[in-house]
């Protein structure tokens, strides 16, 4: 089995361990918010926009996982954060949860997007598959800590579970016992099934481009994640919550295209709403920065003509300041050039 800590950083009598589920979360994050800056480009976004949107959603989400993990163990019976509430905030110690890192995650998220009248549909669509990936990618970190498998099989893909990880169901070696006994790999199977979802909506996405609204990949994201956690659980909390994802992303998607009538969704979007285009520079004012802009990154015709009339705008801009200066250079040339001018 591999070891769960890479290695350790000893400064006296202090410890700070560095942990495989720390490192493959973060590769998730990056690897998700690298698929999220390539899908808002390709709808005419700018995608160095979830960078920003980073500095809020990552410290949201840990806070969140943590008290979601706590939450959840507390109410499953766990009397360890009630009695030792300092270790709440041991985070190093281990114990964080999925749902709490999308929802707080989520929550900053449209706090950024509200923060800069950004269109959040854009983002959250955008988001949907590359969430998918993310997952499978921290998926990765379940299999060192040997933690969320399943029950004991005898198929050939079975993994062996270490006595001091075994759950208490499975707590009997001579019924159980460690050389013999397998388990279910159940987060290889949300892994794989997170994969395919997550390469099907990205398919969808540029198959049926147009005919697509805003919305779509979010709901099939709900549907996709809450189906994947739902049948990779027993009866808990989570598989409850897992159940909610899903049928609430099915009431959206039928919401979206008007198969119910839904007054929330009245009034949703037809076509996503960029930024415009000095916005889309993240900041950056320059007129040469704004010219590189290619018109071709916007994916619809709406996106191309904003693109387009922001640069000819731009460009007349320019235009007036270089004749401006150039009145003005020679309204305060010198005397003595003035003096070697011909007289008429």
């Amino acid at each position: 089995m591999i070891d769960p800590i890479i290695f350790t950083i000893r400064i006296g009598s202090l410890q700070f361990p560095l942990r495989w589920y720390g490192v493959i979360v973060m590769i998730g994050v990056i690897v998700g918010s690298l698929i999220v800056e390539r899908e808002l480009k390709r709808r005419g976004e700018n995608g160095d926009r979830i960078w920003d949107a980073l500095i809020w959603v990552l410290p949201a989400g840990i806070i969140g996982a943590r008290l979601w993990y706590v939450v959840n163990a507390t109410l499953g019976g766990n009397r360890y954060y009630v009695q030792n509430p300092i270790q709440i905030i041991n985070i190093p110690q281990g114990g964080l949860h999925i749902f709490g890192g999308l929802l707080f995650g989520a929550i900053a998220l449209l706090y950024y997007i509200r923060q800069n009248k950004l269109d959040p549909w854009v983002f959250l669509d955008s988001a949907g598959p590359a969430m998918l990936i993310g997952q499978a990618i921290g998926r990765i970190a379940n299999f060192i800590n040997q933690e969320l498998y399943g029950p004991p099989t005898t198929l050939p893909w079975g993994i062996k579970i270490t006595a001091e990880h075994g759950l208490a169901q499975y707590a009997d070696l001579q019924l159980f016992p460690v050389e013999t006994t397998r388990f279910h790999p159940t987060f290889a199977y949300e892994m794989l099934w997170n994969l395919t979802t997550a390469g099907l909506l990205l398919w969808l996405s540029r198959r049926y481009e147009k005919q697509l609204k805003p919305g779509t990949l979010f709901a099939a994201w709900l549907i996709a994640a809450g189906l994947g956690r739902t049948c990779g659980t027993g009866i808990s909390y989570s598989a409850i919550v897992s159940a909610t994802m899903a049928i609430v992303g099915a009431i959206m998607l039928m919401a979206r295209y008007k198969a119910i009538n839904l007054k929330l969704a009245e009034n949703w979007e037809e076509e996503y709403k960029r930024s415009s285009p000095v916005d889309q520079i993240s900041g950056n004012s320059s007129t040469e920065a704004l010219e590189e802009q290619p018109v071709e990154e916007a994916s619809t015709p709406r996106a191309k003509k904003t693109l387009k009339s922001g640069r000819e705008s731009t460009l007349k801009k320019k235009a007036r300041e270089k004749i401006a200066a150039r009145k003005a250079k020679e309204t305060t040339s010198t005397p003595a050039t003035r003096a070697k001018k011909p007289s008429s």
